[in-house]
């Protein structure tokens, strides 16, 4: 099975119950490797110094937020954990829309819903309740430091989750 892309709970109303997702589908590409033309050795990306004009190490950076022209603000991982939006480990029923309401052009990337292996019932229960009202949800989810808004779908065996465009990155008709 693949490796887990996010965890947290589903929740709407006073329900939550732990889930996972896992990738649905994967672009398949070929990768090339930058070669030293002389020796066919593989050549290393190095991290480099403007200001003092050396190598550094990975260890000696750090993320920063240009505030005016070439002034930072350093900002440290845990600073950014502490402002992550409740959505990065819970994921929230906003409303529920029937089925043809969501033109598919709008779907950006699927994953898999999976329910936590210990609680299952409420899964099966969301699951089945909008496959016979013919109806799926509309939730809001941090992922890949980005919040989404996805839509949940009963499938064959589980759920789906499909990421959205939001409108205005869609083009018109030509």
């Amino acid at each position: 099975m693949p490796g887990t892309v996010w965890k947290g709970h589903l929740t709407f109303g006073l329900v939550s119950f732990p889930v996972r997702l896992f990738s649905a589908a994967r672009a398949e590409t070929v990768h090339f490797h930058m070669l030293h033309k002389k020796d066919l050795s593989r050549v290393k990306e190095v991290w480099y110094c403007a200001e003092e004009d050396k190598p550094i190490g990975r260890s000696d950076i750090v993320k920063g937020y240009e505030v005016s022209k070439g002034e930072y603000v350093v900002v440290e991982d845990y600073e950014l954990k502490k402002i992550a939006p409740p959505t990065a480990s819970t994921m929230e029923i906003l409303q529920f829309v029937d089925s043809a309401e969501v033109d598919p052009i709008f779907f950006k990337s699927s994953y898999y819903v999976a329910p936590d292996e210990r609680v299952s019932k409420p899964y099966a229960l969301l699951m089945a309740a909008l496959a016979d009202t013919k109806h799926e949800a509309i939730a809001k989810i941090a992922m890949h430091n980005r919040e989404h808004l996805v839509l949940i779908r009963p499938a064959e065996g589980g759920l789906m989750l499909h990421t959205l465009y939001w409108t205005k990155p869609l083009r018109g008709i030509p």
